[in-house]
C-alpha cells in the first residue's frame, strides 16, 4: 500500500499542472480493468453453466454481459467528463444534467438487461413448446412482447423523471394526449388491439391453414405481428392482413379439423335397380373394413334419389387422417373400389341419357334414342 502511495505521489509530481491527464487516464484504466474482470467472470460462469446444460440460468448470465459493460463504461465516462469540466472550469452548468444522467445509468442498464433476458427466455420457451403441447409458442411470443414493451416504457419514464419531468404531469398529459391520438390513429390502435386478441383467443397460430368465407383469405399463417398478420397463399404469394380485420370476419381453421370428410354421390343405370340394395350394402362393408376410415364418425351409404338419368346413392364418411395429400389418396382408393363393386354386381355407372318420344300423324310411334352428354339428337321419321 505504501508502494502504491509513493508511486502515485511521484506521478503527480512528474505531471505537475497536467495532473488532470493522469487522473483521466487512471479513471479510464480502472474502468477497463473492472470491465475486463466482469467479462471474464461472466464468461467463465457461462462456460460452466452450459457444460452442465443449465440453459435457463445461462440466460440470466448471458443477458447481463452488455448491460454490465454499459453501466461500467458510462460511469467511468461520466466521471472522466466531470473531471475535465472541473479542471478547465468550462460548461460547469452542465454538471447537474450530467449528474442527473448518472443517476439513470442503473435504470437504463436494468431495463436493457430485462429486455435481453426476456428475449433469451422466449427463445428457450419456444423450443420447449415444440416438445410440449401444453405450451403455445404464440402465447410465449405475446407475453415476451408485452414484458419488453413494459420494460421499455418504465425505463423511459424513470429516465425522464431523473431530469425533473413530473411523472404525474406526464401521465395526465398522456391521458389527454391518448384521446387525441386514439381519434387520429384509431385504425392503427384497432390493429394493435386486434393483434392482442389474436394472441389471447388464439383462433390460429403460426403454421395453421386458415380461410375466411367473408374475405378472399386462404393460406398458411407465417407471422402474427402486433399490427398485421402475414399469410402465405397457396400460390406462394404473401398476403398482409391488418389484425383489425379479424375482429369483423369469420375465420375457418382447417388445420384443427379432427377428420376429413368424403361426400360423394354415385349413379347407376335405371336398368340396375334390382342391384341397388346389394351394391350399397357391399360398399358399406368395404368402408367399415377400410383401415383409413374412422368408424367412430358418421357413416352413410344409402339410395338417395331418382336422378334424371340415374339412380343415385350417397356416400358419407370420414377419414382418420387430416393431411390433404393423404386424404385424396384414400378418397381415390375408395372411389375405385366403389367402381369395382358396381361392376362386380353386373351394374354400370350411369351417364347422362335422354329418351325422346315422337308421335306420327297416324298413330303413336315411339323412337328411343340414347344421347351422351350434349350430343345432338338426330330426327327419326318414318
Amino acid at each position: 500500500m505504501a508502494w502504491a502511495t509513493q508511486t502515485w505521489t511521484e506521478l503527480v509530481t512528474m505531471f505537475g499542472d497536467n495532473v488532470w491527464i493522469l487522473i483521466v487516464t487512471g479513471i479510464l484504466f480502472v474502468t477497463a480493468v473492472i470491465d475486463l474482470t466482469q467479462r471474464t467472470i461472466l464468461k467463465v460462469t457461462r462456460y460452466r453453466l452450459l457444460k452442465k446444460e443449465k440453459v435457463w440460468l445461462d440466460s440470466f448470465v448471458d443477458a447481463a454481459r452488455s448491460p454490465a459493460s454499459f453501466f461500467i463504461w458510462v460511469n467511468g465516462s461520466v466521471l472522466t467528463l466531470t473531471t475535465v469540466i472541473m479542471h478547465f472550469n468550462v460548461y460547469v452548468d452542465m454538471i447537474p444534467f450530467i449528474q442527473s444522467f448518472k443517476s439513470t445509468i442503473l435504470t437504463l442498464s436494468f431495463g436493457w438487461y430485462v429486455i435481453r433476458l426476456v428475449h433469451r427466455l422466449e427463445l428457450h420457451l419456444k423450443e420447449y413448446a415444440r416438445e410440449d403441447e401444453r405450451l403455445d409458442a404464440v402465447t410465449v411470443e405475446a407475453l415476451a412482447k408485452i414484458i419488453k414493451l413494459l420494460a421499455f416504457i418504465l425505463t423511459i419514464l424513470f429516465f425522464l423523471n431523473a431530469f425533473g419531468v413530473s411523472l404525474a404531469g406526464l401521465l395526465a398529459f398522456g391521458g389527454v394526449g391518448g384521446i387525441a391520438i386514439g381519434f387520429a390513429a384509431k385504425d392503427l390502435l384497432g390493429n394493435v388491439f386486434g393483434g392482442l386478441m389474436l394472441y389471447m383467443d388464439k383462433p390460429f397460430t403460426v403454421g395453421d391453414w386458415i380461410r375466411s368465407p367473408d374475405k378472399e383469405v386462404e393460406g398458411t399463417v407465417e407471422k402474427i405481428g402486433w399490427r398485421m398478420t402475414t399469410v402465405r397463399t397457396f400460390d406462394k404469394r404473401p398476403l398482409y392482413i391488418p389484425n383489425g380485420i379479424f375482429s369483423n370476419i369469420a375465420i375457418e381453421n382447417p388445420s384443427r379439423m379432427t377428420n376429413r370428410r368424403i361426400k360423394e354421390t354415385v349413379g347407376i343405370r335405371y336398368a340396375d335397380v334390382k342391384q341397388m340394395n346389394s351394391i350399397t350394402d357391399t360398399v358399406k362393408v368395404m368402408l367399415r373394413q377400410h383401415p383409413e376410415i374412422d368408424l367412430n364418425q358418421t357413416m352413410i351409404v344409402n339410395f338417395n334419389q331418382f336422378g334424371p338419368s340415374s339412380l343415385d346413392f350417397f356416400i358419407y364418411t370420414f377419414t382418420k387422417t387430416t393431411e390433404w395429400i393423404r386424404f385424396h389418396e384414400i378418397k381415390q382408393d375408395i372411389m375405385l373400389k366403389v367402381s369395382d363393386i358396381i361392376e362386380a354386381h353386373g351394374a354400370e355407372i350411369a351417364f347422362p341419357t335422354r329418351t325422346l318420344h315422337l308421335e306420327a300423324d297416324k298413330g303413336a310411334l315411339n323412337v328411343h334414342s340414347q344421347v351422351e352428354g350434349e350430343q345432338s339428337i338426330n330426327n327419326a321419321l318414318s
